[in-house]
């Protein structure tokens, strides 16, 4: 019969002793939560109402039409102290791509807010001739300023693109 040497006997009995501890520390653990009220009490309980953080409206993403575009312009991109240096905004109908250009943009920091209104995403996508700065699949109901500078003199491309109707605004601002 071979011989066990201690070592191998002392690290066995160590694992089992952890082993032991470990389970008998378990076997005290307990997960236990809040069912509410039992099925039998439902009658009496308050019905559910939704947090209205999590309430959506539909008519909410509704893109508006040309007529009204100025006044949602003004709610989507609320006024701004910095100077602003251009501004473009629309309807786009479904699969519609518009292309927009800002020239001869000095060499410093801009910002760039972007917003859409639409029931899916608006792609929109600002290039130099050289670099993409921004490449942006946005959730319309959502506004987005990004920080760009340029370190030289440049021009602007704005691309916007959406598979269903939707409304954009862009607007580029000097700080």
């Amino acid at each position: 019969m071979a011989r066990t040497r201690p070592r191998a006997r002392a690290a066995v009995a160590l694992w089992a002793a952890g082993a032991l501890v470990a389970g008998a520390s378990l076997t005290g653990c307990e997960y236990s939560y809040d069912e509410g009220p039992s099925r039998l009490d439902r009658s009496t309980a308050a019905p559910a109402v939704p947090d209205p953080a999590f309430l959506n409206d539909a008519l909410e993403d509704e893109p508006v039409t040309e007529a009204e575009l100025g006044d949602w312009l003004k709610e989507a991109l609320p006024e701004t102290e910095r100077e602003v240096i251009h501004v473009a905004a629309g309807l786009l109908t479904p699969g519609e791509v518009r292309t927009e250009e800002a020239q001869d943009l000095p060499v410093g920091t801009y910002a760039l807010a972007l917003v859409c209104k639409s029931h899916r995403r608006v792609t929109f996508t600002v290039r130099t001739d050289e670099y993409t700065l921004v490449d942006l699949g946005l959730r319309c109901g959502l506004s987005r300023e990004n920080v760009v500078y340029l370190s030289r003199e440049s021009a602007l491309t704005f691309r916007v693109e959406a598979r269903y109707a939707a409304n954009y605004a862009i607007r580029l601002t000097r700080f």
